[in-house]
C-alpha cells in the first residue's frame, strides 16, 4: 500500500430497552440509571484527554428519553426505591429483594474491587435457591443492608468518576459503615452524573470531535415492520407468524420520530443512522433516503450476501480487503460495513487480556489490514459494537484499554480516526451497489426475532393489537390516541423478541415478557376494548424443545475416565453452552459451564464440565437428569461428599431405584454411560431430557433453563444417514 493513512471509524452504539411500566412513572429495571453512571458519560469524557481522536456515537431515542425522564421528572426504578428506603425500615420482603438483586454486577471486575461488598456477597452465598434468600436475610444486620445499598450503587459508577469526585472517592476509601446521609448524597450524585450525559455529547459534537447518529425511535427491526415476509430472503424455510404484518408506515414513522427527536434535542438533523440490530433491506434503504439519512452502517455479512462473495477464508482472514474496507452506495445512502472480527475482539475477547497488550493487538491488526490493501484512495475500517455492555467485563471498566488504545492512535501517522461524515465528505459517498441483502448483524438474517414459536406468537399479538387500534382510529379520527400509538411503537422494538425463543437467556426474562404484554394491554385499555385473555398468559413457554449450540454429528465412544482425553473424543457430540445468556448482567455463576451428549447405537453418553474443581462443589449438591420420554426415569448423581449415581424409574407416581450406575467418572469433568435399554428406549424413540441441580433437595439451577433437550435414539446406520 502507499503511504496514505488507513482511516478508522469507531461507532459506539448506546441503547437500552424501554423499561417503563405503562401507565406509571416507574421503571421495572434499573439499567438506564446504572449504565448511565457507569458508561455513557465516561465514554465521551475520556476524549477530552485525547483531542486527536475522533469517534462516532449512536444514541437511541428510547435511551435518551429514559435518561431525561430520570433527570427532568425524577423517575424511579424498583432498585432505586429499595436503595432510598432507610435500612432500619426495610420489610422482610424488601430485605430478600435486596439480597437477590443488589449483587447484580460482575463479581470479579466490580464487586471484588470493594472488599466489604465481596465479604457481603460471600456471606449471602453464591449458589442460592429462592428460599435461600429468605433464610439468608436473617443473618444480615441493619448496617449490613445499608452497606449493600451504598456499595451496589457505588460499584455501578465508573472508576474514573469515582477517582475525580472527592465525595465518591471518600466513599470508596471509607469502604464500610456508611450512613443514611451518605447514601442519600450518593443517590444525588448519581442524578448529577445523569444530568451531565447529554450536555457532554452536545459539547463533543460542537467541537467536532465526535459525530452523533441515531436509530429508529424504539429500536425496531425495520425490514420486519415493513413486511415480515422479508425474513424469508435469508431464511427461505422460516416459519412465519400466522397473522401477516406489513406496515411500511410504522417503519417510516419510527425513523421520522427519531430524526425529529434528535433534532429537537441537539439542534441539527443527524446525517447517519445505525438501523436497529444493523437490520437493512432495499425497502428500508428507500425509506431512509426519503427521510434524508446520508449514511447507515451494518455488518460485513450483509455485504457478502449483497455482492455474492465470501469475504473471509476458513481462518477468518479477509480474502479481498479492498472490498470490505470502503463505503458503498444504495438509494443514495452510503453504507459502511463493520469489521466483524475487530468489533468482536473488543466486545468479547480483550476483556481477559492485559489492557496494554489488547490495545497493541488491535493496533497490529489495523497495521496488517493496511499492509494488505491495494493502492487506491484511502480505505476505511469500521468498528461497531455496544458502547456499554462490554465494559463490565474489563478491569476498571475498560478505562486502561481505551487509554492505551487512544494514546497509540494519537501518535500514529499510519492510522487515523475519523468521523463517518468527514470521511464521506472527503473521499466520496461510496461504490454503487446493485442490490442490498435483507438481514441483520447476526448471521445476516432475522432468526433472532422471528421464526421461533415464541417470536411468532409475539408478532401475532402485535398484529392483532395494531389492527384493533387502526380500526378504532379510523372510526374515531378526532380522538387523541397518541398514548396507544406510543405503546404500539414501544412493542415494535427489537428487545422483546431478543429474549423470546432459545437464543438468549436473562434473569429478567419474566420482566421483558410482562412489559411487552403490558404495552399491548395499554392499547386495548386506551380504545376501550376488552383485553384478550392470552395477554394475561406469558409468551414464554416451558414445555418446548431446546436446540443445542452444536448438534450431534456422528457416533462417539469416549473413555469414561473423567478426563478430557483428547479433543476429538467428544467432537461429534451435541454441545450446549450452559453459561450462554446474551444478557449483560452477571447474577450468579453456574456450577457447570458446558453440557455434552452423544451416543452410539447402544449407549447414551453424557458429560458436564464444571466451572471450578469438583472438590470446590458445596456439600448437599445433587445432580438429577430427568428423562421424560420414552419413559419417566431419572439419574441421581451425588457430587459431595462421595460421588455415586443411581438410576430410578417412575412407577405409579413414585420413584423406584432400578440400579446403581458404574460407568461414571468424576475428575476434571463428569462423564457417564447409560445403555439405551436401561432407559427403556429403543431405536427411533424420541428421547427428551433436562438436568436439575439441587441443594438440600431444592432446585437451584436447571439445564436447559426452560424446556428440554430432544433427540431420536439412533439406528445402527445413523452415521450413514447423516450424509443423505
Amino acid at each position: 500500500m502507499t503511504d496514505k493513512p488507513l482511516y478508522v471509524s469507531f461507532l459506539w452504539h448506546m441503547h437500552q430497552p424501554f423499561y417503563k411500566v405503562p401507565g406509571t412513572t416507574s421503571y421495572r429495571l434499573p439499567w438506564v440509571r446504572l449504565h448511565g453512571t457507569k458508561d455513557y458519560l465516561d465514554m465521551v469524557d475520556i476524549l477530552t484527554e485525547f483531542p486527536e481522536i475522533k469517534q462516532n456515537f449512536n444514541l437511541t431515542p428510547s435511551l435518551v428519553e429514559q435518561i431525561l425522564d430520570y433527570t427532568e421528572n425524577n423517575a424511579k426504578d424498583f432498585h432505586l426505591t429499595l436503595t432510598i428506603k432507610k435500612a432500619s425500615e426495610l420489610s422482610q420482603e424488601e430485605k430478600t429483594a435486596i439480597l437477590e438483586n443488589f449483587f447484580l454486577a460482575n463479581w470479579d471486575t466490580m464487586i471484588r474491587q470493594f472488599p466489604r461488598f465481596y465479604e457481603l456477597l460471600m456471606k449471602r452465598g453464591i449458589h442460592l435457591t429462592a428460599n435461600d434468600y429468605l433464610r439468608a436475610s436473617g443473618y444480615f444486620s441493619t448496617k449490613d443492608y445499608l452497606d449493600i445499598q451504598v456499595l451496589y450503587n457505588l460499584c455501578w459508577i465508573d472508576p474514573s468518576l469515582r477517582e475525580k469526585d472527592s465525595f465518591l472517592k471518600s466513599l470508596v476509601e471509607k469502604g464500610s459503615a456508611y450512613t443514611e446521609e451518605e447514601k442519600q448524597a450518593l443517590v444525588e450524585k448519581q442524578f448529577s452524573i445523569l444530568r451531565e450525559i447529554i450536555p457532554a455529547y452536545k459539547n463533543a459534537a460542537e467541537r467536532g470531535q465526535i459525530e452523533l447518529s441515531v436509530s429508529p425511535f424504539y429500536h425496531p427491526i425495520l425490514p420486519l415492520l415493513y413486511d415480515i415476509s422479508s425474513a424469508r430472503i435469508a431464511m427461505p424455510d422460516a416459519l412465519l407468524p400466522h397473522k401477516p404484518f406489513a406496515h411500511p408506515e410504522d417503519a417510516e414513522q419510527q425513523i421520522r420520530m427519531a430524526i425529529e427527536y434528535f433534532e429537537q434535542l441537539f439542534g441539527f438533523r443527524p446525517a447517519g443512522m445505525w438501523p436497529s440490530e444493523g437490520s437493512v433491506s432495499k425497502d428500508v434503504l428507500k425509506l431512509l433516503s426519503k427521510q434524508g439519512i446520508k449514511w447507515i452502517a451494518t455488518d460485513e455479512d450483509i455485504l457478502s450476501h449483497s455482492i455474492g462473495k465470501t469475504l473471509r477464508d476458513s481462518s477468518r482472514n479477509v480474502i479481498e480487503p479492498g472490498l470490505l474496507y470502503r463505503p458503498y452506495l444504495f438509494e443514495d445512502v452510503s453504507i459502511l460495513f463493520r469489521d466483524h472480527n475487530l468489533s468482536d475482539l473488543i466486545g468479547f475477547v480483550y476483556a481477559k487480556w492485559d489492557p496494554k497488550k489488547a490495545a497493541e493487538n488491535l493496533i497490529q491488526n489495523l497495521f496488517s489490514i493496511r499492509s494488505s490493501l491495494p493502492d487506491g484512495p484511502p480505505f476505511l475500517v469500521t468498528i461497531i459494537l455496544d458502547g456499554e455492555n462490554a465494559w463490565e467485563y474489563y478491569q476498571k471498566d475498560g478505562r486502561d484499554f481505551l487509554r492505551y488504545l487512544y494514546e497509540r492512535l494519537s501518535g500514529e501517522e499510519r492510522l487515523k480516526t475519523v468521523t463517518i461524515s468527514e470521511y464521506l465528505s472527503e473521499y466520496g459517498k461510496g461504490t454503487p451497489l446493485d442490490a442490498i441483502h435483507a438481514g441483520s448483524w447476526i448471521y445476516g438474517n432475522f432468526g433472532i426475532w422471528i421464526g421461533h414459536e415464541e417470536d411468532n406468537t409475539a408478532w401475532d399479538y402485535l398484529a392483532e393489537a395494531r389492527s384493533e387500534l387502526s380500526r378504532f382510529q379510523k372510526e374515531n379520527p378526532d380522538k387523541d390516541l397518541s398514548g396507544a400509538w406510543k405503546a404500539l411503537y414501544i412493542a415494535e422494538g427489537s428487545d422483546w423478541n431478543w429474549w423470546y425463543g432459545d437464543e438468549h437467556i436473562t434473569d429478567s426474562q419474566k420482566d421483558f415478557d410482562e412489559l411487552y404484554r403490558m404495552n399491548l394491554m395499554t392499547i386495548y385499555r386506551t380504545i376501550g376494548r376488552q383485553i384478550p385473555d392470552h395477554l394475561f398468559v406469558p409468551v414464554h413457554k416451558e414445555d418446548r424443545n431446546v436446540r443445542p449450540t452444536i448438534d450431534v454429528r456422528g457416533f462417539i465412544d469416549p473413555a469414561i475416565d473423567g478426563l478430557v482425553t483428547g479433543y476429538y473424543e467428544w467432537y461429534q457430540a451435541a454441545y450446549m453452552d450452559i453459561k450462554k445468556s446474551g444478557g449483560s448482567m452477571h447474577k450468579a455463576e453456574s456450577i457447570f459451564t458446558s453440557f455434552y451428549y452423544g451416543f452410539n447405537d447402544a449407549n447414551l453418553f453424557l458429560r458436564l464440565d464444571p466451572t471450578t474443581s469438583f472438590a470446590d462443589v458445596l456439600d448437599s449438591i445433587e445432580l438429577v437428569i430427568f428423562f421424560i420420554r420414552p419413559s419417566d426415569m431419572k439419574i441421581k448423581v451425588s457430587l459431595q461428599p462421595e460421588f455415586n449415581a443411581e438410576l430410578f424409574s417412575k412407577e405409579d407416581d413414585s420413584w423406584e431405584k432400578t440400579r446403581d450406575l458404574s460407568s461414571i467418572a468424576i475428575k476434571d469433568i463428569l462423564e457417564m454411560t447409560v445403555p439405551f435399554k436401561d432407559l427403556q428406549a429403543k431405536e427411533n424413540d424420541e428421547m427428551t431430557l433436562f438436568i436439575k441441580i439441587l441443594k438440600n433437595g431444592e432446585e437451584m439451577e436447571r439445564y436447559p433453563w426452560r424446556g428440554y433437550i430432544s433427540f431420536r435414539v439412533p439406528t445402527p446406520d445413523f452415521e450413514s444417514l447423516l450424509w443423505y
